[in-house]
């Protein structure tokens, strides 16, 4: 009786409230509402278009040929993109190619094999990654890891492939400083971990219960009900995370600029340094004037489009795996 009685109140409560609602208010929320939408569209058309006004010069010099070319002659006033771009490419597609599978197995043991009293523990780590600035994962990899890495990872390798096709060439270190490719990808992996496996183990944690107690119910071992029951059911928001990840592993600066080593260098080397389009920005950017200003801005266009680029194929990538 007393929850009816509650009831009744939250009624009568709510209807003076809608009495008391006056059509002005209720336009001025509508209004407000598009203008904050509006806001977020006009700050974006405004970063293309200064980023578009601020290259054009670039553009304009180079033509296509920015695109495609490797020179990067800051005295000589040649600039060309492509390694900026092949190396940013390769650094996030490392970063993924270690990342996922290490995301995913973290949201699976938080959601299906981890003691109750571990789960909260873990899970606080994991977000607290997180909120870790790049620039503190950019000193730790340069002073802490690369050092490391050299000595344990790149010596040894470079011993035992040295002379051999293919891979002799790829895992082969030059200069065994511990910088690089590999070393900038194993950062950014580190870094979009947290976001892809809190956002997986939340989707997983949405899933019906039902769903995997009637999978175990029919005699499904652990790995049977993840492959058949929990990542189809999630595979939408497993994408999303992922491209999510990937986009942080695009546009990241300090952390990469730490690592990489920051040399105008095509290699098929995993070990030798390069760079990407933001540390090259990052870098260059402070004592840029004229053309050189110009094309470190075309860059910056460019890592746009690619970004974009990227999220286009992420939603047509969900839509394909929406539709039944």
């Amino acid at each position: 009786m007393a929850v009816l009685s509650d009831e009744i109140i939250v009624s009568n409560n709510m209807q003076s409230v809608r009495r008391r609602t006056s059509p002005v208010f209720d336009q001025g929320f509508r209004w407000a509402s598009y203008g904050s939408a509006l806001i977020v569209l006009a700050v974006l058309a405004g970063i293309i278009g200064t980023m578009i006004y601020g290259g054009w010069p670039a553009f304009q010099e180079f033509g296509f040929g920015f695109i495609t070319s490797s020179i990067w002659n800051v005295g000589g006033e040649q600039f060309g993109a492509w390694v900026a771009i092949t190396g940013t490419l390769t650094s996030a597609l490392i970063a993924l190619v270690i990342g996922v599978p290490i995301s995913i197995g973290i949201a699976i043991f938080l959601t299906q094999l981890c003691p109750p009293w571990l789960r909260r523990p873990v899970s606080t780590v994991i977000e607290l990654l997180a909120a870790v600035p790049s620039i503190i994962y950019g000193m730790w990899g340069l002073f802490v890891f690369a050092p490391l890495f050299a000595n344990y990872v790149q010596i040894p390798l470079t011993t035992l492939v040295e002379g051999m096709p293919i891979i002799g060439t790829i895992l082969y270190a030059r200069v065994p400083s511990g910088v690089g490719m590999l070393t900038a990808g194993i950062i950014l992996a580190i870094m979009i971990i947290p976001f892809i496996a809190s956002i997986t183990r939340d989707m997983l944690d949405q899933i019906p219960s039902i769903l995997r107690e009637s999978a175990y119910g029919i005699g499904c071992t652990t790995w049977e009900v993840v492959r058949h029951v929990l990542l189809p059911q999630a595979g939408v928001s497993i994408i999303g995370a992922v491209m999510l990840g990937l986009g942080r592993a695009l546009g990241e600066t300090m952390a990469v600029t730490f690592v990489i080593g920051n040399a105008n260098r095509l290699s098929l080397s995993l070990f030798d340094p390069s760079s990407t389009i933001a540390s090259r920005i990052a870098n260059e950017f402070n004592e840029a004037s004229g053309l050189h200003m110009s094309a470190l801005l075309a860059l910056g266009c460019i890592l746009f489009v690619v970004t974009f680029i990227v999220l286009a194929l992420a939603r047509l990538l969900i839509a394909r795996v929406k539709t039944p």
